[in-house]
């Protein structure tokens, strides 16, 4: 296949790059710049602006798309008006591209989106699934859920395929943001006041959604559906951190407070987003995912943290 890739140069895009090209497929990557260093059997197309880009050229003769470009969930977003700025790259940049991927004769698209478009939290023990009703609440996942929106009307309209993978927290080798900074108190060994909490929370490690990924391109169930991608494995917040403490070869040094305490706690501080992320639950229901695509999750939780350390290391 000819594949056309956006975000090639991300966290999830490399480690995809080297994948699909070890799939067998021809590899077309959009960059932002001309000196960028990707595979050498990677041909390049400098973008210039996502949403007014004419793509002709690039996608001319390719088979599969893969977005994974994005404005990314901002922390302490400084934006007069976020949701416009979030909808200008993954709504409206989104749709330019499929709108001219469907011109150029691609078949399928795949779009790369987000557990965000389900929601925010879940009960403990009731996940979300792939075809629950959308509630998005941050502005990062309105758009998310507004570009999968227009990305199916524009199948039913043109034909060309689309398939949405929405990923719940991604990690692996490099992972950047919130699970980068736990990392980074463990390793310190800081004492943690989260040796008690019994929330449950769904990931997914890099190898796992890339494995994914590639399934999708060519899978005929993959086809104007909807996938959550999920280790399939749930932890808490300490199970989590003593997993991390163990893939490092580090102690794990929690203190068992109450859940009630640490939220309390939050809240005086104005942290209750983040305490919701490290007391709240959200999982997700990969049955879906397992049952029309024949897929299982090739790499266990605990052997997808020991790679965030020991990538490349025998």
């Amino acid at each position: 296949m000819k594949v056309f890739l956006t975000g090639a140069t991300g966290f999830v895009g490399q480690e995809l790059a080297k994948k699909v090209i070890a799939a067998g497929h021809v590899l077309f990557a959009a960059i932002r710049q001309a000196n960028v260093s990707l595979h050498e059997d990677i041909k390049t197309f400098v973008v210039d602006d996502i949403v007014s880009q004419c793509w002709g050229e690039a996608l001319a003769g390719k088979e599969v798309v893969i977005h994974c470009a994005a404005r990314a969930h901002v922390m302490n977003d400084e934006s007069t008006d976020p949701l416009a700025v979030f909808r200008k790259v993954n709504v409206d940049g989104t749709l330019n591209l499929a709108r001219q991927a469907a011109e150029a004769g691609v078949k399928r698209f795949i779009f790369i989106s987000s557990i965000k478009v389900n929601g925010e939290e879940t009960e403990c023990g009731k996940p979300y699934a792939a075809d629950d009703t959308p509630a998005p609440i941050d502005p990062y996942g309105i758009s998310k859920l507004e570009a999968e929106q227009g990305l199916l009307a524009l199948a039913a309209e043109t034909g060309m395929e689309v398939t949405i993978i929405r990923p719940v927290l991604v990690y692996g080798p490099g992972v950047k943001g919130n699970f980068a900074s736990m990392i980074n108190l463990v390793e310190k060994g800081i004492p943690l006041p989260l040796g008690s909490i019994h929330n449950k929370r769904s990931l997914v490690g890099i190898d796992n959604l890339v494995d994914l990924i590639i399934r999708c391109i060519d899978h005929p169930a993959a086809a104007n559906q909807v996938f959550l991608a999920g280790d399939g494995e749930d932890l808490s917040t300490t199970q989590l951190l003593r997993s991390v403490a163990k893939a490092m070869g580090r102690p794990a040094r929690l203190i068992p407070v109450s859940t009630g305490l640490l939220q309390f706690g939050a809240t005086l501080l104005g942290k209750k987003a983040m305490a919701q992320r490290l007391l709240g639950s959200l999982q997700v229901d990969i049955s879906k995912t397992r049952e029309l695509l024949g897929w299982t999750p090739p790499v266990s939780v605990e052997e997808g943290l020991k790679r965030c350390f020991f990538a490349g290391k025998d």
